[in-house]
C-alpha cells in the first residue's frame, strides 16, 4: 500500500477512540485522510483525545464526537457533525460493537434488546445514513465477526445481532452501485482485545488462539490495513463480508 492512498479523503469511524478504530484512525491519517473519530461514552473519552492527538500530529485534520449509535436520529446528528467538521465525507467505518457470552436459557429481553440494537440496529441506521451522505465512489465499511461461521455455544445474541449486517450490506451495495459506493463487511477472528476476553475462560482463550494460524489470536493489526485496501484502491470489493481469522473458521 503506498503512503497516501487515502489523502485528502473525509473519514468517520464510529468506535474510532481506541483498538482497531483507534488504530483504523491513525494508519487513515498516516495515509492522508482527515477523521472524524466517534466515540460512545465518557469513559472513552481521553483515548478519542489521544486518538485525535496522533491524527493531527500526522499532518492531518481531526475531531472527536460523542453519540449513542441505537438513536437513528443520533446517526444522522454525527454525519452532519462529522461533514461540518472535516468536509464532505468520503467513508465511513463502524467498527462499533458489543459482546455477550451467555447461554440461551439465561439471557434476558433487556440483553437481547440491548445486543440487537448495538450490533444491528445502530449498523442499519449507519449504513443507510452514509448512503445518504457519502460523496459517489464512497466507501462503508462495517466490523462483524468469523462467528458468523462458526458452530458454536454461548454466542447467540452477539453472533445473531451481527448476522444481519451481511444482508443489510448486500442490499447497500446493489442500492449504492450506481452512485460507485463499495460496501463491504470484514468478519475478524477473535481479537487480543480487551472486547474479548472478559468474555472467556484461560481455557477457552487458549483453544481459540490454537485454532489460528501461528497459535494466536487475530490483531488489531491484521485488520486495519485490510479497512484502509477497501477504503481506498480496494474499491472493487464490494456486498461481501471478508473473513480475515488466521485460519480460525471459513464458511
Amino acid at each position: 500500500m503506498t503512503e497516501h492512498t487515502l489523502t485528502g479523503k473525509n473519514v468517520l469511524i464510529a468506535g474510532g477512540a481506541k483498538n482497531l478504530g483507534g488504530l483504523v484512525a491513525r494508519q487513515a491519517a498516516a495515509a492522508g485522510a482527515n477523521i472524524a473519530i466517534h466515540y460512545n461514552s465518557d469513559a472513552s473519552r481521553a483515548d478519542a483525545e489521544a486518538t485525535l492527538a496522533s491524527v493531527e500530529a500526522s499532518g492531518s485534520r481531526g475531531t472527536i464526537l460523542q453519540a449513542d449509535l441505537t438513536v437513528p436520529a443520533n446517526v444522522a446528528a454525527l454525519f452532519a457533525d462529522a461533514t461540518r467538521a472535516i468536509g464532505p465525507l468520503d467513508v465511513a467505518v463502524n467498527t462499533a460493537g458489543k459482546v455477550l457470552r451467555k447461554p440461551i436459557l439465561e439471557t434476558t429481553e433487556d440483553e437481547y434488546d440491548a445486543m440487537f440494537d448495538v450490533n444491528a440496529k445502530s449498523a442499519y441506521f449507519f449504513i443507510q445514513e452514509a448512503g445518504r451522505q457519502l460523496a459517489d465512489g464512497g466507501r462503508i465499511i462495517t466490523i462483524v465477526t468469523s462467528l458468523l461461521a462458526a458452530f458454536t455455544d454461548g454466542y447467540s445474541t452477539y453472533a445473531g445481532g451481527k448476522s444481519p449486517v451481511e444482508h443489510f450490506t448486500r442490499a447497500a451495495a446493489k442500492e449504492f452501485a450506481d452512485r460507485g459506493i463499495s460496501v463491504t463487511a470484514i468478519a475478524p477472528g477473535p481479537m487480543d482485545t480487551p472486547f474479548f476476553y472478559g468474555q472467556e475462560t484461560p481455557e477457552r482463550v487458549a483453544f481459540h488462539r490454537s485454532q489460528g494460524m501461528g497459535n494466536r489470536l487475530t490483531r488489531i493489526e491484521d485488520i486495519a490495513p485490510i479497512v484502509r485496501f477497501l477504503a481506498s484502491e480496494g474499491g472493487w470489493i464490494t456486498g461481501q463480508t471478508i473473513f480475515a481469522n488466521g485460519g480460525y473458521t471459513t464458511r
